[in-house]
């Protein structure tokens, strides 16, 4: 029988993820507990907010909430596991980490990760449970914030930019530099460039 979200009580975490499209960098999971004294207002869907509206929504969850984490899997991982699992192993890794620990797990999508805890898993979540949608800023901005310093790493991608996502921009850049440690070689765009490559 499938638990009513709307009646936990306790430390119920929000759980989501980033990354899952793009063909390069890690997906990352972000967790969080809401502290219900300390309520964040304007949550949603970070894919509905601007880039400036969900830094600033960043700061005030990581400073009201009762716990944050994230997890992640790079992209040899996903390519060795496929992303569907590597974003489960994310969830899972972001929801070990946090500190308390939470008592009740709510997923963002279909699937759930295994957990210690009971977890219960709620399509278009982070649109929703406030909680999920927090993990959901959580983990965009961190992802977000990581490709901006990669693109200094890499620089020519435009990873800044398209943040790794499969645009028109970065596939011209692929084909023109290759591949990176960050590409997903199990990803067709890219795993086309590597046979190329590879001739």
């Amino acid at each position: 029988m499938e638990t009513d979200w709307e009646l936990l009580q306790g430390r119920v975490a929000g759980v989501d993820e980033a990354g899952r499209g793009p063909l390069a960098g890690p997906v990352v999971a972000g967790a969080v507990i809401l502290d219900p004294a300390r309520p964040v207002s304007g949550l949603r869907d970070s894919k509905k907010l601007s880039a400036s509206r969900r830094e600033s929504l960043y700061d005030e969850i990581t400073d009201k909430a009762l716990a944050w984490s994230v997890g992640r899997a790079e992209a040899e991982e996903i390519d060795r596991i496929n992303i569907l699992q590597a974003t489960l192993v994310a969830m899972q890794r972001a929801v070990n980490a946090l500190q308390p620990c939470a008592e009740h797990a709510l997923i963002d999508g279909n699937r759930c990760p295994q957990l210690m805890i009971p977890a219960q898993a709620i399509v278009k979540g982070d649109s929703r449970v406030a909680a999920i949608s927090a993990a959901s800023i959580i983990a965009k901005v961190t992802r977000d914030r990581e490709m901006i310093e990669l693109d200094l790493q890499y620089p020519g991608y435009g990873l800044a930019r398209h943040k790794g996502y499969p645009s028109k921009a970065h596939i011209e850049a692929l084909e023109k530099l290759g591949l990176t440690p960050l590409h997903r070689r199990s990803y067709a765009p890219v795993r086309r460039i590597a046979e190329r490559d590879a001739c």
